[in-house]
């Protein structure tokens, strides 16, 4: 044990300190901390190290500082306005398509309940939708075309016997209107006129049919995807509110798809009834036509379903005044049948909006988009008023 002892290492002594060597420590370390100046070149003397002290945060209540951001976000906004502006077209025709989506979606959800798979019920939906436009315009179109046809060329007849009439003599002899109608009718300048001659006629008729082709695609598109397009726009929501913004939207799509197949319903039941009160009075040979043109106005808000009337009970007061008097006793008599049986009992589960906000709805949405705000108005109107009562209305009830 004392040789093991013995056998240990000494522990090693720093040697001492001298004043040379500490005075060499301590300039080391003030070497390792010390900012280092380095040269670049003349005058370029740059510190690596402490770069000072970080000044105060800017102030965002001083007035060049508000200005500023208020100047950015002002162009910001105008830019954005600017091109939204001018994309406005296609816009338009995307609301229109996702609304056509939403009014034939009921019938896919028809079909699940009754226990069609989704993709099988989008694809039926899709072959019925596809195989009733191509009907309409085999069967329909041409019948429409050779009636209106028909109602043109027999046109300057009804103004010469409306001239007949001494009050309309009064009225054409101070303002000309059935000279200036019958002149555009009778040398078939009235397209050239409107549209700006055959280039512009054939340009506004490529125009139209592009727009109903891109109309129809995105439809189609909608149908398909619908539960996946409001689907990736719910999860914009946060996790917290996702569940009530996806009850509420399903709500507003469910409403639109309401309101728009709802307005199909009255449509068609305006025109079947035009068309078989039409051919009763002995108006069959334009009965196809006019009862399109009643079917197509009557979706219209308001004044589409008089626009309508009138147009055939003008027509056939021209025709026959038995039988334009018989147009304006049955008008009367459906419109009433109409506004108080008929869109009631549709509409009433799909928008509930008083009858004020109706109408002013309407006449905003066609201030802002002509007929195709008046179409829309309704359900935006009935959507809005949704939020409202279940945001806005119980978040003040809650205070």
């Amino acid at each position: 044990m004392s040789e093991e002892r013995a056998a240990a290492p000494a522990p090693a002594v720093p040697p001492p300190s001298t004043p040379d060597s500490a005075g060499a420590d301590s300039a080391g370390a003030t070497a390792d901390t010390a900012p280092v100046t380095v040269d670049d070149g003349p005058g370029a003397r740059t510190s690596r190290g402490d770069l000072g002290r970080p000044g105060p945060p800017l102030d965002h209540k001083a007035p060049f500082f508000v200005g500023l951001v208020g100047g950015l976000g002002f162009a910001l906004a105008w830019w954005l306005f600017d091109k939204l502006t001018g994309i406005g077209s296609t816009l338009v025709l995307v609301i229109v398509s996702f609304f056509i989506a939403a009014g034939l979606h009921p019938v896919v959800q028809w079909l699940e309940r009754r226990g069609l798979a989704r993709p099988w019920a989008v694809l039926t939906v899709i072959v019925g939708f596809l195989v009733a436009l191509g009907l309409f315009f085999v069967a329909i179109v041409p019948v429409i075309t050779d009636q209106i046809r028909k109602i043109t060329d027999n046109a300057p007849d009804w103004i010469d016997q409306l001239q007949r009439s001494k009050r309309i003599q009064d009225l054409n002899a101070e303002f000309k209107v059935l000279d200036k109608l019958q002149d555009y009718v009778a040398n078939g300048d009235f397209a050239s006129t409107v549209f700006g001659g055959a280039l512009g006629v054939g340009l506004a008729v490529l125009g139209a049919l592009f727009n109903a082709f891109i109309i129809l695609v995105l439809t189609l598109y909608f149908l398909a995807s619908m539960k996946t397009t409001t689907g990736a726009l719910y999860r914009l929501a946060p996790a917290s509110r996702r569940d009530r913004v996806t009850k509420l939207g399903d709500r507003i799509v469910d409403s639109i798809g309401g309101y728009v197949s709802g307005a199909f319903v009255v449509a068609l039941c305006a025109g079947l009834s035009s068309l078989v009160f039409l051919f009763a009075i002995g108006l069959g040979e334009y009965a196809v036509a006019l009862a399109f043109v009643v079917a197509l106005l009557d979706v219209i808000p308001m004044i589409g379903a008089t626009i309508g009337a009138v147009i055939v009970t003008a027509i056939a007061f021209a025709t026959d005044v038995e039988s334009g008097i018989f147009c304006v006793i049955f008008y009367v008599i459906y419109q009433q049948f109409e506004n108080y049986v008929i869109y009631p009992r549709v509409m009433a589960r799909s928008v509930d909006i008083p009858g004020s906000v109706t109408v002013i709805a309407a006449l905003v949405g066609a201030a802002l988009l002509g007929v195709v705000g008046a179409l829309l108005a309704i359900p935006t109107a009935a959507a809005i008023l949704l939020l409202v009562r279940e945001v806005h209305v119980k978040r003040q009830d809650a205070r």
